[in-house]
C-alpha cells in the first residue's frame, strides 16, 4: 500500500473523473465515462488503472456486495451506506477509527491499523 503511482494522461483523467463523483461508481461507469473523453481506452485499462491507484492509497476500493467493486476519490477517514434495495453507495461523515479501533484493540492481540465501516440498509429515495 502507498506505492507511488507514475503519471498517465489515463490515469489523471481517471483520477480526476472519481475526484466529481459522490455516488462511489464502479470500474463500468468510470469506463463509459472516461471513453467518452479518450476513445481508446479499454476496459482492462481501466480496471488495471483503478486498482493501481486503490493499492497506492489515491483513492478507496469499497467492497459492497461481494461482487462489485466501488470506487472513491475521498480517503479520509469515513463511513460508507450501502442501500440493499438498489445498491447505491453513499457517505456519512463520521470517522469510524476513532473509538472503534479504541474499544478494539484490547478485544484482540492483532494491532489495528484502520477500521472499514459499511452500514446497510434501505436509502430515502428506496423507502418513498
Amino acid at each position: 500500500m502507498n506505492t507511488p503511482v507514475k503519471y498517465s494522461h489515463q490515469r489523471e483523467a481517471i483520477l480526476t473523473f472519481l475526484k466529481t463523483r459522490t455516488d462511489h461508481p464502479t470500474a463500468d461507469v468510470v469506463y463509459n465515462h472516461i471513453k467518452e473523453t479518450i476513445p481508446t481506452i479499454s476496459l482492462g485499462t481501466v480496471y488495471r488503472n483503478l486498482n493501481q491507484l486503490a493499492n497506492a492509497g489515491v483513492i478507496l476500493r469499497l467492497s459492497c456486495d461481494g461482487k462489485t467493486d466501488r470506487f472513491d476519490a475521498d480517503t479520509h477517514p469515513h463511513c460508507h451506506f450501502m442501500c440493499l434495495s438498489c445498491g447505491s453507495v453513499s457517505d456519512i461523515m463520521m470517522d469510524p477509527t476513532k473509538n472503534l479501533i479504541e474499544n478494539a484493540t484490547p478485544l484482540t492481540n492483532h494491532q489495528i491499523e484502520t477500521a472499514v465501516v459499511m452500514f446497510q440498509g434501505t436509502c430515502n429515495n428506496c423507502i418513498s
